[in-house]
């Protein structure tokens, strides 16, 4: 499948990744930004350089972390990228095919980052696919009576 006919996020991914942190979700998010902000910024200058090798480790790695939140577009374009690059090592060419998905990488990422952070942000209504949860009313009732006798 090419990475553009994915989601930008699987949030079904997301919602298993975000249950299974816990309490920890927020803050592997975060790395997940500076990680995958290097993995970019090391995939950029691996193509600057035209080395097929320098750019295999970065993409396999923004690929993992893509998949383990759901961002599925970023993780099909990493492992396009990540594969790609391991047959240029094996064949001995430079990656020059894979030019035009290395620019747009960066644009998939921050699409992809500001989606799962808009998501993971605590004052954002949970998905409840159209119907108030009933712990979503009993929130909704204690803010309301909050501060009264």
């Amino acid at each position: 499948m090419a990475y553009q006919d994915a989601p930008l996020v699987n949030w079904t991914a997301f919602a298993e990744a975000r249950a299974a942190l816990s309490s920890d979700f927020v803050r592997i998010l975060g790395y997940f930004r500076e990680d995958g902000t290097k993995s970019v910024d090391a995939i950029e200058a691996a193509m600057r350089d035209k080395s097929a090798a320098k750019l295999v480790l970065p993409a396999h790695t923004l690929k993992g972390e893509a998949y383990q939140f759901g961002a599925e577009q970023l993780a099909l374009l990493a492992e396009q990228i990540e594969m790609t690059a391991r047959h240029c090592v094996e064949t001995q060419q430079e990656p020059d095919e894979i030019l035009e998905a290395i620019v747009g990488l960066r644009d998939v990422f921050r699409h992809s980052l500001a989606a799962l952070e808009k998501e993971a942000n605590p004052l954002v209504e949970r998905r409840s696919f159209g119907r108030r949860t009933a712990m979503a009313g009993a929130a909704m009732a204690t803010s309301r009576t909050f501060g009264r006798g």
